[in-house]
């Protein structure tokens, strides 16, 4: 899945595509390299903070665009990265050089750029060792169990899915390797199944609406007879599973197009909480949200949105004389940290958090960055 999920992920090197920079004009850090010997364990976002200050905005200096993709390129460990800063915005290629000399840092000659060892590719096919390794756009891994997983559900969606009736020997927990009979299969050709049960309702904290059910994974199961009830055998158990629990089969991988921009709508949502967070109430990097926006909204994969706080504070003279009769005073949100969409539904979408300074919570606000 990790070949499928990075095939994608690429950049545009020959025949650019100008970008409509809607944020401003593209700040270059002053701490930027000339150059940058990419590693192995980089992604395209980690790349681009050591060049930019709003690193979510790579594609620009790829001159990618999110609707035309052309002519792609992969760069793996030890491709060097080139700053050519004699365009405007700022432009990364890569090198002519052989990418052999460690981390990366600032050679070559200041701000002026270098051109001469720029690279202009033409339209031809690129060929990289098998074992070489694709840079992803964000940390893959983080996101590969839910890009198959349906995470929300309607009320009673999965009433009418084949259900656990009974377990190995009356066991009360399942785990990888036992077997269990379910109901419902019927001539389903699927072979593997994912096990789930209803979570925790999504409640809008705007509207107090029940915007869906958390689907709460379990694991996978495979058909070793057919029947009514059919035998399965657990596969893999990341919960136990028992008895009641319910099949839904494996849908086919899919292969997301992970370019980071800004929505074209304008989007004032808030955090719904975290994904099947049972025991905290806050998070970090790399933390999954689940968010009161979704498709109708505007909202698509890689969006990137602004995390913010909105902060009370009390008069510390009045607070001290009277808790009861001090006015809360309320100050301008503040922003704190950033977040990838990768997957949409109709009133809700999911979120990777890429940064974050204070603890992520429930009820926070995103915004256009």
């Amino acid at each position: 899945m990790q070949k499928s999920i990075t095939a994608l992920l690429t950049l545009t090197l020959a025949g650019a595509v100008s970008l409509t920079i809607a944020q401003g004009d593209l700040q270059v850090k002053d701490t930027a390299p000339d150059r940058y010997v990419v590693q192995r364990g980089d992604t395209l976002w980690s790349i681009a903070s050591k060049f930019l200050s709003d690193q979510w905005r790579w594609p620009e200096v790829w001159r990618m665009n999110k609707e035309q993709i052309r002519n792609p390129h992969r760069i793996s460990p030890g491709d060097v990265l080139v700053l050519d800063r004699s365009v405007s915005p700022p432009q990364l290629r890569i090198s002519a050089g052989d990418g052999g000399g460690g981390g990366g840092g600032g050679g070559g000659g200041g701000g002026g750029g270098v051109p001469g060892d720029v690279v202009k590719l033409s339209q031809r096919i690129y060929v990289t060792p098998l074992a070489a390794e694709n840079i992803p756009a964000i940390p893959a891994k983080a996101i590969e169990p839910f890009l198959t997983q349906p995470l929300l559900i309607e009320e009673g969606g999965l009433d009418k899915a084949p259900r656990i009736i009974a377990t190995e020997e009356n066991r009360v927990n399942l785990g990888a390797g036992n077997v269990a009979y379910v109901s419902g299969l019927g001539g389903a050709d699927a072979s593997v199944w994912q096990v789930y049960r209803t979570g925790g309702p999504l409640v809008d904290p705007d509207s107090q609406r029940t915007l869906g059910f958390e689907a709460v994974f379990l694991g996978t199961a495979r058909v070793t007879r057919n029947g009514e009830p059919a035998t399965v055998e657990i596969l893999s158990s990341k919960k136990e599973i028992s008895a009641g629990d319910r099949l839904i089969p494996l849908p086919p991988a899919t292969i997301p197009q992970y370019v980071p921009h800004a929505p074209d709508a304008e989007i004032g949502g808030r955090i719904i909480g975290l994904y099947d967070a049972l025991s905290t109430s806050s998070g970090g990097r790399d933390s999954i949200i689940s968010i009161n926006r979704g498709r109708r909204d505007g909202l698509e994969t890689g969006n990137v949105l602004a995390v913010y706080r909105n902060v009370v504070i009390y008069d510390q003279k009045d607070y001290l004389k009277s808790r009861e009769r001090s006015q809360a005073i309320q100050l301008p949100p503040e922003r704190y940290g950033l977040v990838f969409v990768f997957r949409t539904f109709n009133s809700v979408s999911y979120a990777l958090v890429m940064e974050s300074s204070r603890p992520i919570q429930a009820g926070d606000i995103v915004r256009n960055p």
